[in-house]
């Protein structure tokens, strides 16, 4: 089945038209009156991610929700994944590499997130979530402009090529939301959070690849702290912002 693909008028307008919609407006749009039957959301169970989420399952509830297992996740991250799916019904579809996490130490050495960031992210993460969204006409994600310098000039919808030659569209319906408007929806829902979030957690990834942030740093200093790396090279326009900035 061909992707479903959106001339440049069409990104211009509905980015014009959502730029200032509520989020739950722009899922209706993805979710309902689209046309497109094949919409996945990708999240890691962070507090953004939960909020999509909650607002998809209202409008479609087994909308697939993506989450990359790459073996390296805490475990309350996990132990939360579970308590969440259970609680809303979540059709949950876990993405793995090529590699478990003790092959990867057989074919790679061991600790390759500290010897090569980037190749670990590619093998855990940018691979087989391509691979998923091969399938796919449109997804959604969390990423919110004020999360990043490398962020903030994000769109609502772009299009994507997981392959070359396959393009889908990506939607941010949160893009243009502050980390207190996330927090607020949680509250006014009722939804939990990564209890890490409460450990001093700004932004969570893998276990290895993640450290506390401190008062004044970014919010996703805490993320390959030290290495010089971004972005997981999922969302390949901040990676391009940072590598910019960096020259």
């Amino acid at each position: 089945m061909p992707h479903a693909v959106l001339s440049d008028e069409q990104l211009v307008a509905l980015n014009e038209r959502f730029e200032h919609a509520a989020p739950e407006e722009i899922l209706e749009w993805a979710l309902a009156r689209s046309g497109f039957e094949r919409v996945a959301v990708a999240s890691a169970f962070q507090r953004e991610g939960t909020c999509i989420i909650h607002m998809a399952i209202e409008i479609r509830p087994d909308v697939p929700i993506l989450f990359l297992e790459t073996g390296f996740h805490f475990a309350e991250t996990l132990a939360f994944k579970q308590k969440l799916a259970e609680q809303f019904g979540l059709n949950v579809v876990d993405l793995t590499g090529d590699h478990t996490v003790d092959s990867q130490a057989e074919a790679y050495g061991p600790k390759l997130y500290e010897r090569d960031p980037n190749r670990c992210c590619e093998l855990n993460k940018v691979e087989p979530f391509n691979r998923a969204l091969r399938g796919l006409d449109a997804w959604v994600t969390g990423m919110r402009r004020d999360s990043s310098w490398t962020r903030r000039d994000t769109p609502i919808l772009l299009q994507y090529e997981p392959a070359p030659g396959q393009s889908i569209l990506r939607l941010n319906p949160i893009a243009n939301w502050t980390q207190r408007d996330v927090w607020a929806y949680l509250k006014q829902h009722d939804i939990p959070h990564n209890p890490l979030y409460d450990l001093g957690y700004a932004t969570i990834g893998c276990a290895p690849c993640t450290r506390i942030v401190f008062p004044g740093e970014d919010e996703r200093a805490g993320r390959w702290s030290g290495t010089g790396k971004i972005e997981c090279g999922i969302q390949p326009e901040a990676d391009l912002q940072g590598a910019r900035a960096e020259r």
